[in-house]
């Protein structure tokens, strides 16, 4: 199983989420712990992947050697992608 880590940036984005969103962001995480790579989407030009939960997505990067899922940002899809 992979380890879920949460860089500074994406806990204060989810600190800002509302108490619902917030609480699906995180199952959602805790579920692609087992088989990441069947729920995510490689980005284009980065070596990032893309979460969908609802309207918001997560970036992530998946580190296979190390078993780890490194969170870099969450946000709203409208935005999410200009910061990249």
């Amino acid at each position: 199983m992979y380890e879920i880590i949460l860089s500074p940036t994406a806990k204060k984005d989810l600190e800002k989420l509302n108490k619902g969103d917030r609480e699906r962001v995180t199952s959602v995480l805790q579920r692609i712990r087992v088989r990441p790579f069947v729920f995510v989407k490689r980005l284009v030009g980065v070596k990032y992947f893309s979460l969908r939960v609802g309207k918001h997505r997560v970036i992530l990067d998946i580190r296979k050697g190390e078993l780890v899922i490194l969170v870099i940002e969450i946000g709203h899809r409208k935005n999410i992608y200009k910061k990249l």
